[in-house]
């Protein structure tokens, strides 16, 4: 059953637009808890499936090649078919992908499981801004929208680790997979009522089938090069032929695209400079947040001697502010100002939390150095993340809002993964040429976390200064 429409005001009123905002970012929620909840739950797992150290490192990434390298295709099919019938896909594979997981008793099982649901996630993740925007086409209400749909992603990475350390400590690791399954049940009969279906532009406007093979090949195989830099025993001779294969890869995508009638990815997406720089401080700005979430959960362990509940309990004050900005001032502000200024104000603000952290010493206080800045940054993520969703989706036409749409979950995967990998290399090195130079272990682990965190400051200045002089703020 579609979603029932009346006119009010000389407008569309949708009746079960809430309710359809509430399955669409439920999915989401599972989607970034169940990344944070898992690495919470990895020691255990390793543990209990036999996994070595390397093998181990597979349980994340088999998900993140899966989910950043399907993510733009994903998208491309909504567009094709209908978002409704990719969301419902996704969502159902995610589920039955989640069951695989808990029920699996072997390191092979459950990393075959990940890659499913890295599928899953690809499939109903791409759409879901798309199916926003078409749901709350005024800024106003887009806006709160944009803010309900921030704060259950960012929200959500901080809520997973505690419910990680929680779920771990009790009920076993299994259930960090088995949580999804009666959560995606109800969701999944819940979005055939309640998502308005659409047919799309039909599977002739863009069925290119060996573009999909290039640019799946060329994004996973970018994204696996980019999460093996952070193996100690990388081979950098290895590394830079994938890397090299991976950029041939796009590169041939990208010249197939502007030499067929009908391409995967309509290469004038990117002529609209707003989607482009959108999603460069998209890159820039998740790259940052999920880096200096690793590295901050590592110095409140390492460096602060936190067990994995006590580290997930102090992230509190990121999702907390990040939920009174981004549900409530935020959609104000971007009402008020606009996106634009929202966005640099948000960025200055992580800016000034990634300085402030860079400092905190070896005997570090949780209230003075850790606490305050969570809860600037969560300021920042409240304002920031809304703001660049909008301004990438508000220079897309209605026929690429799926394309759009897994072009800016796309960035933020790339952002993510680029961000951990190159924080974590950052920390492991400094921490290394510190113990050469007779450093004590604490104090080499902080300067090696001091680092990555001047490292992401650098991330969010580069995400400021192409905000303040390359983004505009869309008319209305």
């Amino acid at each position: 059953m579609a979603v029932e429409t009346a006119v009010q005001g000389g407008r569309p009123v949708t009746a079960g637009r809430m309710k359809a905002l509430v399955v669409l970012c439920v999915m989401q929620l599972m989607i970034i808890l169940d990344g944070t909840v898992v690495t919470v739950a990895l020691p255990t797992i390793q543990e209990d499936l036999g996994f070595s150290q390397a093998g181990l490192a597979w349980v994340m990434n088999s998900y993140l090649i899966a989910f950043a390298g399907l993510l733009l295709l994903a998208g491309r099919i909504g567009d094709l078919i209908g978002s409704k019938r990719v969301f419902v896909a996704g969502l159902g594979l995610f589920t039955a992908a989640s069951l695989l997981c808990g029920l699996a008793g072997s390191s092979e099982l459950l990393i075959a499981g990940r890659f499913l649901q890295g599928i899953g996630g690809a499939l109903a993740s791409a759409v879901i801004l798309g199916m926003i925007v078409g749901l709350y086409p005024e800024p106003g209400e887009q806006a709160r929208a944009m803010g309900f749909y921030s704060f259950t992603s960012a929200g959500g990475a901080s809520i997973g680790l505690i419910l990680g350390g929680v779920i771990t400590q009790t009920i076993g690791w299994h259930w960090a997979f088995l949580i999804n399954v009666p959560i995606g049940l109800v969701s999944l009969a819940l979005a055939v009522r309640v998502l308005a279906g659409d047919k799309g532009l039909g599977l002739g406007k863009g069925a290119d089938v060996l573009g999909a093979v290039l640019v799946t090949a060329g994004l996973s195989l970018g994204v696996y090069t980019i999460v093996q830099t952070a193996d100690p025993h990388a081979n950098l001779t290895r590394t830079l032929v994938l890397a090299a294969v991976a950029v041939v890869l796009v590169a041939a995508f990208v010249v197939r695209q502007a030499r067929i009638a009908n391409p995967l990815l309509s290469l004038h997406i990117f002529r609209k400079r707003q989607v482009t720089v959108a999603n460069l401080v998209s890159v820039l700005m998740i790259g940052a947040g999920f880096g200096f979430q690793f590295t901050t959960a590592l110095y409140l362990q390492h460096v602060m001697g936190y067990d994995s509940l006590t580290t997930g309990l102090a992230f509190l004050p990121a999702p907390v502010m990040s939920a009174v900005i981004s549900l409530s001032v935020g959609p104000r502000l971007a009402v008020r100002l606009g996106p634009r200024a929202m966005l640099i104000t948000g960025l200055a603000a992580l800016l000034v939390a990634l300085l402030w952290v860079s400092q905190a010493p070896v005997d570090g206080s949780y209230v003075v150095n850790v606490a305050p800045t969570l809860a600037v940054l969560g300021v920042g993520i409240g304002l920031a993340i809304p703001a660049a969703i909008m301004l990438a989706m508000s220079g897309a036409d209605a026929s690429d809002a799926g394309l759009a749409s897994g072009l800016n979950n796309t960035a933020q995967q790339a952002g993510a993964a680029v961000g951990t990998a190159v924080l974590a290399t950052l920390a492991a090195s400094t921490t290394t040429d510190r113990l050469a130079a007779g450093a004590s272990d604490v104090l080499a682990l902080r300067d090696g976390y001091g680092v990555a965190w001047l490292a992401a400051a650098g991330f969010v200045l580069g995400a400021l200064v192409l905000s303040t002089t390359l983004l505009r703020t869309p008319r209305n």
